[in-house]
């Protein structure tokens, strides 16, 4: 019985410590447009942009001529 006193204010410091950082987060907008976000990523392409080719192709390219055979 005499743990109950221990145990309920821990619980209930928890608990608003819980609160506190939901708070934080609702007021921060962690929560704003999480629809749209789910939407951006499924929507977007796996392929990479042409500049990344390029560079990556060029970046290739003078390794290749620097190396000795």
């Amino acid at each position: 019985m005499d743990v109950l006193y221990l145990l309920v204010p821990l619980s209930v410091l928890a608990m608003l410590g819980i609160l506190a950082v939901f708070a934080w987060a609702l007021h921060g907008g962690q929560f704003e447009e999480i629809d749209a976000v789910a939407a951006q990523i499924l929507a977007a392409s796996d392929t990479p942009s042409a500049a990344t080719i390029d560079a990556d192709q060029a970046a290739a390219g003078k390794d290749h001529k620097n190396r000795k055979v």
